[in-house]
């Protein structure tokens, strides 16, 4: 079973930052891609940013400058730094793994449960 452990969430004014902190665990045994994505209650869940095995990443528009995520040699972990945060960035940060058993396996992708970003003064 795989288990993603989000934190780092919270209360923060407008222009601040925020670091969000992805703990990844359980039986996989390659990462194909680690991502974040988040929602509000008005909207679907959105992509937010990814990074891929080959280190490659990709980052939606209303993150391009503001958002950097990263991960650690072991892979367990997958970050995402926010700047320059703005109240309509306030949603559940949700992180995402597509990654399989072994390398031989079919890809699935696992969620956590999300954290709690709010921006407001």
């Amino acid at each position: 079973q795989v288990q993603l452990v989000e934190s780092g969430g919270g209360l923060v004014r407008p222009g601040g930052s925020l670091r969000l902190s992805c703990a990844i665990s359980g039986n996989i045994g390659s990462i194909d891609t680690m991502g974040w994505y988040r929602q509000t209650p008005e909207k679907q869940r959105e992509f937010v940013a990814s990074l891929y095995g080959s280190g490659g990443t990709n980052y939606a528009d209303l993150a391009k400058g503001r958002f950097t995520i990263s991960t650690n040699n072991a892979k367990n972990t997958v970050e995402l730094q926010m700047s320059s945060l703005k109240p309509e960035d306030t949603a559940v940060y949700y992180c995402n793994v597509i990654g399989r058993r072994t390398v031989f396996a079919a890809a699935s992708a696992y969620w956590g449960r999300g954290t709690q970003v709010t921006v407001s003064s």
